[in-house]
């Protein structure tokens, strides 16, 4: 061990050109003090410059990590240290997006399980992955492109290619084999094995070491943890990256150490201390404020996963929740006690608990279980996982979605495709309009006193990211659901189903679309319960067996 224990002098070995993997959703598993200090090295020498790093998700939230790497490139206009990068999510780093949107480094937005995925297929020898998600949405190159920039288009460095295999299409994604890896555990010992015990989830660090290490260009693998300990301290089943894939091992600071982007440590946040999930358990991890339509959606949205538990004679369900208006899905299960039931699969790797939100988002409180990010996402693309809710920034008339992406607003793909294309019952969750409005609620009837200024239902959307093509050809059950009305996909595109008591189908929802739906010819009202702020009493309707 004492020949891998080192500082960040190590860093300077890091040469120009250097395809960098670094670890991370969020603060979860982001090695938060070795990108600074590369960042430093880079500052004081010009060196290694030109860098492409590619991640499982983000390693950054507002102000940290990533993205304060990216202020401070976005305020040197000569930078030349990082020359472009492969990022799902760019939803927690505005300066990050800045720098794409400018188009000052090349960028490109596969997602999340794809990246997961494509780190353990190069682990294994393999020369990219090979999978269905991504047909006909942007990621399919006879539609779109995966380059987030002009400058991704033109340099290619990260590509998709179309496969046919007995007749049926398929997607290849390709990028560089990394030459180094930055990963985080919490601990290692006197060998140089890690454990990521304190961490909050166990990401992606394990694949992303063996994509680096592998033949036939063997890469550097540097990990960041907080603490040394005595060999024999760490059980064999406690340690997540075996010493021979490590080479070098440096302690961080608490400070760029942190279990979330709000909380430094806690031993809730990593199951060392299992507790209540009925509830938040301290106000800095609480949500951001809603409206009182968000949650309208929200419970719109528990009905139907309770009728799922319903058909299933009260046996629990597996959902997965996005972020945004899906997010607020978890607290309205735990207020209805349905949190033994209606059971949540992060993308990240918890299963059940209660899942955060905002900077803390990837992260819950007591879980029964935690998976690496790639076997989270098999239960994705496999269909395991039974329903999901997902947000949308735009809706077209044939069912495609667009969660987030727009002019000048490129947040990236996130985990959306893989789970929108995997998932047999997914339900879209968002306000109808966007834009300030003002909804109220009063004796379970719907008042829209101003709407939102910009359109969400369109004629076609900015860029593809939900097929309604794919969905309804393979038998895909698609429910979009608003304060004001219900959706469902059928093979002529969207179907209107439910309105909420008080909306004027006409004045309310047809004018503030950009194309008239079908109407059902027994278009049915949104239930009651849902327009009032007492609980719904789901669980006494379930008859468990």
């Amino acid at each position: 061990m004492s020949n891998r224990v080192t500082d960040a002098s190590t860093l300077h070995n890091i040469a120009d050109n250097s395809v960098i993997a670094i670890s991370g959703f969020n603060m979860a598993t982001t090695p938060e003090y070795l990108i600074n200090e590369l960042l430093k090295v880079y500052q004081r020498t010009g060196h290694p410059k030109n860098i492409f790093i590619m991640s499982d998700a983000l390693p950054a939230v507002p102000g940290r990590a990533l993205d304060k790497v990216g202020q401070t490139l976005c305020e040197n206009s000569n930078q030349d240290f990082i020359r472009g990068m492969l990022m799902p999510f760019l939803g927690f780093s505005p300066w990050l997006q800045r720098l794409v949107l400018e188009d000052r480094i090349e960028a490109y937005g596969w997602p999340i399980g794809i990246t997961a995925y494509w780190f353990r297929e190069i682990g294994s020898g393999r020369p990219g992955l090979l999978t269905k998600i991504g047909i006909n949405t942007f990621l399919d190159p006879r539609n779109d492109t995966a380059a987030l920039n002009q400058s991704g288009k033109k340099n290619l460095t990260c590509k998709v290619e179309l496969v046919q295999l007995d007749g049926e299409d398929y997607l290849f994604y390709k990028a560089p084999k990394p030459d180094w890896a930055f990963i985080r555990a919490s601990i290692a010992d006197e060998m140089g094995n890690m454990s990521l015990r304190e961490e909050t989830i166990r990401g992606t660090v394990l694949s992303i070491a063996q994509a680096t290490k592998a033949c036939p260009r063997r890469g550097k693998v540097i990990c960041q943890v907080r603490w040394l300990g005595k060999s024999g301290t760490l059980n064999p089943r406690e340690v997540d990256i075996p010493f021979p894939l490590v080479d070098h091992i440096i302690i961080s600071p608490l400070d760029f150490h942190w279990q979330t982007g709000s909380v430094a440590y806690d031993p809730r946040l990593s199951q060392q201390v299992m507790t209540s999930f009925y509830s938040y358990p301290d106000s800095n991890m609480n949500p951001s404020p809603h409206e009182d339509y968000e949650i309208i959606i929200a419970k719109r949205v528990v009905l139907d996963f309770a009728d799922l538990v319903k058909k299933r004679n009260g046996s629990p369900i597996l959902i997965n929740l996005g972020i945004g208006i899906p997010a607020l899905v978890s607290k309205v299960i735990a207020n209805e006690g349905l949190t033994d039931l209606v059971i949540s699969a992060i993308e990240s790797g918890p299963w059940g608990g209660f899942a955060l939100t905002g900077n803390d988002f990837g992260t819950s409180v007591s879980p029964f279980a935690m998976s690496t990010i790639p076997d989270m996402f098999s239960n994705f693309e496999g269909g395991i996982v039974d329903a999901a809710s997902l947000g949308f920034l735009e809706i077209d008339e044939m069912g495609n979605v667009n969660p987030s992406i727009l002019p000048g607003r490129i947040f990236g793909a996130g985990g959306f495709p893989v789970i929108a294309g995997g998932i047999s019952k997914i339900y879209f969750a968002g306000s109808f309009t966007g834009g300030k409005k003002t909804i109220r609620i009063k004796d379970e009837v719907i008042k829209i006193v101003s709407d939102g200024s910009i359109t969400k239902f369109v004629k076609n959307v900015h860029k593809i990211s939900f097929s309604g093509k794919e969905a309804t050809k393979y038998g895909q059950e698609i429910c979009y659901i608003t304060e004001r009305a219900v959706f469902k996909l059928s093979e002529n595109g969207l179907l209107l189903t439910e309105v909420a008591p008080g909306v004027d189908i006409q004045k309310d929802v047809i004018n503030k679309m950009e194309f008239k739906p079908r109407i059902s010819a027994n278009i049915a009202k949104m239930d009651s319960r849902i327009f009032n702020n007492t609980v719904m009493n789901i669980k006494t309707e379930i008859s468990i067996n």
